[in-house]
């Protein structure tokens, strides 16, 4: 009875706990669907401009990947925060708030997504793209027909890695203002001392990455057409035999 009272009359609970929620989920939906946008296109082209790619431009495929994408995943998440204040305020009108905060979420696991897509890409078998260039497919037709379907289950798994990530961005993001659960849980649960608020707060963190991780290998699974021939195959293989 005492918990359930707690939770009940706990002013971080009942007033703050609604809006922290929201703003995380704003802000984990806001970036990732930014970050799927930037990513996917950047991803493929790095596949597609390595030496041996359908389209090699190792001079440009050198600049964009080690300088701009290699450099941006090296900078820690927080420094990188911090040093993407002013942008945020260019773009979103503001430095604080969960939407200032999708500027420096996005950026920051954009190059960290484009990489994922990049190894997704890699796996897929070469002897399709080779069938589709022999049959007069163009580069467009072999990345929106071949590379992209079959590496789908991968790409999939790499949202899904992605938007984990940006749960524990987005509570660092709490700390400089950007709100959420991180900004509930420093102000209540670390600066006022709330054990209560500090282990709802992590309770809560944890179901989000359990059910985007959930949902994500759902998903995967679904759209692995692989899997599915496996598992006709097994289904066929254990049926009984017809008399004769």
């Amino acid at each position: 009875m005492n918990l359930i009272e707690d939770l009940t009359t706990n002013p971080g609970i009942t007033r703050a706990l609604p809006e922290a929620i929201t703003d995380t989920l704003l802000m984990v939906s806001v970036s990732g669907l930014f970050t799927l946008a930037i990513g996917l296109p950047l991803g493929i082209f790095l596949y597609t401009s390595a030496p041996g790619g359908l389209r090699p431009m190792p001079v440009t495929n050198r600049i964009v990947s080690d300088i701009i994408v290699n450099i941006t995943r090296s900078i820690p998440f927080a420094i990188l925060m911090i040093s993407l204040i002013p942008l945020a305020r260019v773009i979103t009108g503001s430095s604080i708030g969960p939407l200032a905060a999708c500027v420096s979420l996005t950026i920051g696991t954009v190059p960290f997504f484009a990489r994922l897509v990049e190894t997704a890409l890699r796996d897929v078998n070469s002897g399709k793209i080779d069938a589709a260039l022999v049959m007069g497919s163009t580069r467009m037709q072999i990345v929106s027909k071949v590379l992209v379907p079959e590496a789908l289950p991968g790409l999939v798994a790499a949202l899904t890695t992605t938007l984990v990530t940006l749960v524990g961005y987005s509570a660092m993001a709490g700390l400089t203002g950007g709100g959420g659960l991180g900004q509930l849980a420093y102000n209540y649960g670390f600066q006022r001392f709330d054990t209560l608020v500090m282990l709802v707060t992590i309770v809560l963190m944890v179901i989000l990455v359990q059910a985007i991780q959930w949902i994500g290998d759902g998903v995967s699974r679904r759209v692995d057409h692989r899997s599915a021939a496996t598992a006709g195959r097994k289904a066929r293989r254990h049926e009984p035999k017809a008399a004769v």
